[in-house]
């Protein structure tokens, strides 16, 4: 049947609501970091402005733009959150509730040389909660295999035919694996676009530690049949599922603060959101037709193959006319977090290549400006770190020249009968760091907020007190760890600009433990580091000393932190002490519970009678083969606009 496009008015009154909106964010956001900079410049022109303070001046001026605007959607989404308001122009499940979907979905899972029993027991989860729903005879699955170890592809196999065998699935339940893994994540679900996307309206991307309810997804379904503008819907993934000290912070700060800053993030991006790459549905159709990857001009690690594709998928798909869209009320969403500070960072350092890759993106023709701010934000996720470090050496370099030059009271070579006497901005310098405190720690301080004004999910975090020690507990080892994270992440936009790429290896699963051995392996540069900072600046400049004590500090535990958080033991006695908990653990979701025992054995596998090959509804073969990439000029920069969606989407 033929769905028509909304009327242009509700599209026309959704684009002032955007208009409106992201004037006063952005507004609130840039005035927060000119105050911030009015401040720090009254405070160093006082005795003088020198060329470094003005650098660090600039410096300070975009970072702390940086984390007002962060600021400000945590406000926004606090807001949202206490009214309990459904906001009208944002897309909410609660609209399709109850429906049945019209279109045909295919649950896309791309693997890598993954745990396969991690994998059987995702699968069989999210296939269990979607057979009680109605309408679960739209969707298929497909397993999308890009492992490279025979002993791995054997055992996927066989976990395929357990699976079909124990559901009953012929026909329903695919597995595939490519011969070579060109393009990575990307290229596979391209493969899959090309072969067989033509045989469904929808594919939601999941990935191999994803957990989805069925509910969650025959809602997505129905919102992509109700909005035929819409190109991809994100959810919320919330982590989950690991039990290391380190993994279980990760989840309760996730889970206490995320679906505030999801509800924000879409009070202003609306339909011009972003995509995380899984737990996401895309419209098949204009996704093969104008999202596909084009190959970056040079060689890596800026150059060739986009990494962090997602962005970039969500940019094409809002160039080609058609929205993304962020679903922050809709739950059902989860997915797994490196065990420990390690594996995290082995994380960050693919993300901050591909993040930084985007900056060849940018200049490229047609993109909403929107989507150029949400790659200019990922690129900042990475940049801001050695911003930080530089501006913390600076402010270190200048207090160690201050202390051994000492103050000159009289300039040299002329008669004064007067000396200058240093002034100190006390107001200012007081001032400003209040207001630094602020924006860094109120976000959090409004996520407990919410959780212990709703009775229920102020149970389900342990009750108050409970809630407020974790809450303590979890921003203390935040604290200690941001200066690590600092030196990690300026190591790798280092690493990156000068040219070396990432290895791409499957990625860490399980409660990993971290030996003392292995993390000073990894962080012995920081604890040097921290040792020589903090003995130059108690040799030139104590007083100083004082004001760095909080990073020198986090340089100078890090490995034993790293260590310690990495312990499951430790882990598992927070949760007996009703530390750290989230609500998936004090009333677990039967699709996580799940996860707890084996999802195929042995006599499953072997009673299923499985063909060797089961075909694919017919379908003709879609065309994605990426354009050459144009970039603007002036003059295309001025006049190109994104293109709307007209007349209608046709849904089986």
């Amino acid at each position: 049947m033929d769905v028509p496009v909304e009327s242009l008015s509700r599209y026309a009154a959704v684009r002032r609501t955007a208009a409106l909106r992201r004037a006063l964010f952005f507004g609130l956001t840039l005035l927060t970091g000119l105050f911030g900079a009015v401040l720090m410049f009254e405070i160093l022109r006082a005795n003088g402005l020198t060329l470094p303070e003005a650098c660090g001046l600039v410096l300070f001026l975009g970072l702390f733009s940086w984390i007002a605007g962060a600021f400000w959607t945590a406000v926004a989404g606090f807001v949202i959150r206490l009214a309990r308001i459904r906001d009208p122009a944002i897309m909410s499940a609660a609209e399709v509730k109850g429906r049945v979907p019209r279109g045909r979905t295919a649950l896309v899972m791309p693997i890598y040389n993954e745990d396969t029993a991690r994998v059987a027991a995702g699968v069989d989860a999210i296939w269990r909660s979607l057979s009680t729903q109605r309408g679960a005879e739209r969707f298929d699955f497909f397993i999308l295999s890009d492992t490279r170890d025979e002993r791995i592809a054997r055992a996927e196999e066989a976990m395929w035919r357990a699976l079909v065998a124990r559901h009953g699935a012929q026909g329903r339940i695919f597995y595939r694996r490519r011969v070579q893994n060109v393009g990575r994540k990307a290229g596979n679900i391209a493969d899959f676009v090309r072969n067989w996307g033509a045989a469904y309206d929808y594919m939601v991307v999941l990935d191999a530690d994803s957990i989805m309810t069925g509910e969650a997804l025959v809602a997505l379904a129905c919102l992509m049949d109700a909005h035929p503008r819409a190109g991809i819907i994100q959810t919320v993934p919330l982590p989950a599922g690991r039990e290391t000290l380190f993994a279980r912070m990760v989840q309760f700060a996730s889970r206490l603060n995320s679906p505030m800053l999801a509800s924000g993030l879409a009070f202003w991006q609306l339909g011009e959101g972003n995509y995380w790459g899984h737990n996401a549905i895309i419209r098949i159709r204009p996704f093969a037709s104008d999202c596909a990857l084009p190959h970056l001009p040079g060689k890596p690690p800026l150059g060739g193959e986009i990494l962090s594709h997602d962005f970039v998928e969500a940019a094409f798909m809002r160039r080609a006319g058609y929205e993304v869209w962020l679903a922050p009320d809709l739950e059902g969403s989860w997915e797994e977090v490196p065990s420990n500070v390690i594996d995290f960072a082995a994380r960050d350092r693919r993300w901050c290549q591909g993040n930084l890759q985007h900056a060849r993106v940018l200049p490229m023709c047609g993109l909403h400006w929107l989507s150029r701010v949400h790659m200019l934000t990922g690129i900042m996720a990475y940049v801001s770190s050695p911003l930080w470090l530089v501006i913390l050496l600076l402010s270190s370099i200048i207090a160690c020249w201050e202390a051994v030059r000492g103050y000159s009271y009289f300039e040299p070579g002329t008669f004064m009968l007067f000396p200058n006497w240093p002034e100190s901005r006390v107001e200012e310098i007081f001032s400003l760091l209040a207001i630094t405190i602020v924006l860094l720690l109120l976000p959090k301080a409004l996520g407990v907020t919410l959780a212990l004004v709703d009775g229920r999910m102020r149970r389900a975090f342990g009750g108050a007190g409970r809630l407020l020690t974790s809450a303590l507990c979890e921003q203390l080892f935040s604290m200690l760890l941001a200066p690590a994270m600092m030196v990690f992440h300026s190591t790798f936009v280092w690493q990156t600009l000068t040219g070396r790429p990432v290895v791409w290896n499957a990625q860490a699963r399980g409660d990993r433990g971290v030996t003392l051995r292995e993390s000073f392996a990894r962080h012995g540069g920081h604890v040097a580091l921290g040792v020589a900072w903090g003995a130059v600046l108690a040799m030139l400049a104590p007083r100083f000393l004082w004001w760095m004590a909080p990073v020198l500090a986090g340089l100078l535990a890090s490995a034993w932190l790293t260590s310690l958080s990495s312990r499951a033991d430790l882990g598992r006695r927070a949760r007996a002490a009703g530390l750290l908990l989230t609500p998936e653990e004090s009333t677990p979701p039967a699709e996580l519970a799940q996860l707890e025992t084996p999802a195929i054995d042995a006599a499953v596998a072997e009673a299923g009678d499985v063909p060797d090959h089961v075909s694919v509804p017919a379908a003709a073969p879609l065309r994605m083969e990426p354009a050459q990439p144009a970039y603007w000029d002036l003059r295309s920069l001025l006049t190109r606009r994104p293109r709307v969606a007209t007349g209608t989407v046709s849904v089986q």
